[in-house]
């Protein structure tokens, strides 16, 4: 993923990277559950990204955007938009979701959503904040990440 603008070079900023990483892999587990109809396995991958997305969110949101939200305000007020709206319909996955028959196609449009998600931070949002970023603020997301401790570690398989 995002190997090309050095910031992984960055522990900070290297962990939502290799986040983003899972997360994709469970995407691609979700819409292989949704092809064989295991609508309980796609909740079921649905609560693991969730599990990821939590504390990413968090180290996002509260340390790396307000970095950067006087730079770029309406791309951090879209992202945070697209957290909220991502959020809503990953939370279904803890409720009623078997007797919602449309919840199964919500999801595969929520992970769609989410992919282009990761890819606007991975292009735009990391490589900014390696650039713009200084010493204090950086500080102030490790803060955030050891508040709200480490993502959920689990290796991602080369293979499906």
């Amino acid at each position: 993923m995002c190997e090309y603008c050095g910031c992984q070079a960055l522990e900070t900023i290297d962990e939502l990277p290799r986040e983003h990483e899972r997360v994709v892999h469970l995407i691609s587990r979700i819409r292989d559950a949704r092809r064989a109809g295991a609508i309980a396995r796609m909740a079921e991958l649905t609560r693991e990204i969730t599990a990821v997305l939590g504390p990413h969110t968090e180290v996002e949101e509260e340390g790396l955007f307000p970095a950067l939200v006087q730079e770029f305000p309406d791309k951090i007020a879209a992202l945070v938009d697209e957290h909220r709206r991502i959020e809503e319909v990953l939370a279904e996955a803890d409720g009623a979701f078997l007797a919602d028959p449309s919840w199964p196609d919500r999801l595969i449009e929520t992970i769609g959503l989410l992919r282009e998600h990761i890819l606007k931070e991975q292009d735009g949002v990391f490589p900014a904040a390696l650039a713009l970023l200084e010493t204090e603020q950086w500080e102030a997301v490790e803060a955030v990440r050891a508040r709200v401790g480490p993502r959920a570690e689990e290796p991602v398989p080369l293979t499906r």
